[in-house]
């Protein structure tokens, strides 16, 4: 009686969350994070559920759709998955290709071997399943989920979790057969109290993830520029803070102006001018090391900030930028005519602090200034 209960608590929050996550899903727009897929899922599931309540052990159609439903919910939650780190998967196909199959297979297993045959084939494939999911966790954490580590970790436990009881299931089933369903007993009351906890647990878990990815985007955002991309004078602090967390830190500066960039903007358009803009700072991405900071201070001035360099090697980068922007087309104007246009640098001393920063951008923008006064298309440093 009691796992019944607990099965028909399992059927309310599977269709509740699946409502949740079709609406938040709707909220989002176009990217949606895999919460429809995350519907499907639940709604699959909750539909299963409602179908275990009302079938009896052994072949009958309820039974068939409503194993195929199970395993259906599993593969929506994957592509769920997938579709949160931004891998494009279709939904509906393999759903279907899923449910289709395993219901032909249950077919053949239950005319081959039996009844205990075809329910020891479910809690089998699910634990493959189960045991797929926490492998690609795992291996997440190294690459598309490792800023997401506590959360996976959590995940993997629960899953963990479900997947030793199936594969508890699968050995009752093998030896006491269909006895080992009778919603009396206690390993499946222990096993739907399991599944009414993971319910529980699991869609706030998602919807947790798209919070912090929404609010990881807003951050980003938040941090930088929106015509180029590069940081902002925000994000170049908070980049910096971590930076010099290092003992021993330091960094030189890079004070980068466009050479009569309004001459551009009021001959050619301030579209063309944007145009400029983002190419010097593709330009910029391409000419620093790894680790540099690249920022757009405003207007046409940006900024570099080389963590660990000397004063030779922070000459040699600007005179790179320079060089690599007097020599390239920077876009091209209304008349599809190339824009080309120099820079002016100025590099600072060397800092150590983010509190120096407001020094050595004073320093850096002493420099630029004395190098636009001696003729433009040169480098300076303090």
């Amino acid at each position: 009686m009691v796992a019944t209960v607990l099965v028909g608590m399992l059927c309310v929050y599977s269709l509740s969350f699946a409502v949740m996550f079709l609406l938040i899903g709707r909220r989002l727009g176009s990217d949606r994070m895999g919460m429809d897929a995350f519907a499907a899922g639940n709604l699959i599931l909750g539909v299963a559920y409602v179908l275990q309540l009302m079938e009896s052990p052994g072949w009958g159609w309820m039974g068939v759709v409503n194993h195929c439903f199970t395993l259906g919910a599993l593969v929506a939650y994957c592509i769920g998955g997938a579709r949160f780190f931004g891998k494009r998967v279709p939904l509906l196909l393999p759903l279907c290709a899923v449910v289709l199959g395993y219901a032909a297979l249950q077919a053949v297993v239950h005319w081959g071997l039996g009844a205990v045959a075809r329910y020891a084939l479910l809690s089998a494939v699910c634990s493959l399943c189960f045991a797929f999911m926490i492998v690609t966790l795992l291996l997440g954490l190294c690459s598309y989920a490792r800023n997401l580590r506590g959360e996976v970790v959590l995940f993997v436990l629960l899953i963990g979790g479900i997947l030793v009881l199936n594969l508890m299931k699968l050995g009752k089933l093998v030896d006491g057969g269909l006895e080992a369903l009778d919603m009396d007993a206690r390993f499946q009351m222990v096993f739907y109290i399991y599944m009414c906890s993971l319910a529980t647990i699991m869609p706030p878990s998602f919807v947790w993830l798209v919070l912090r990815r929404l609010t990881d985007q807003l951050r980003g955002m938040a941090a930088r520029d929106p015509l180029t991309r590069l940081l902002n004078r925000r994000g170049l602090a908070e980049a910096l803070e971590a930076c010099f967390q290092r003992p021993g830190a330091d960094a030189r500066l890079l004070m980068i102006d466009v050479d009569h960039f309004k001459r551009i903007n009021d001959r050619h358009g301030h579209q063309a001018g944007d145009a400029v803009l983002c190419a010097v700072a593709t330009v910029l991405r391409g000419a620093v090391r790894p680790g540099d900071l690249v920022c757009r201070m405003g207007g046409e001035e940006f900024a570099v900030v080389c963590p660990g360099i000397d004063a030779k090697a922070a000459w040699s980068l600007a005179e790179r930028i320079r060089g690599t922007v007097e020599a390239e087309a920077l876009g091209h104007d209304p008349a599809h005519q190339a824009l080309r246009c120099t820079v002016t640098i100025g590099i600072s001393g060397s800092f150590a602090s983010t509190a120096a920063l407001e020094q050595a951008m004073q320093a850096a923008d002493a420099a630029l200034y004395r190098g636009k006064k001696s003729g433009r298309n040169r480098i300076e440093a303090a």
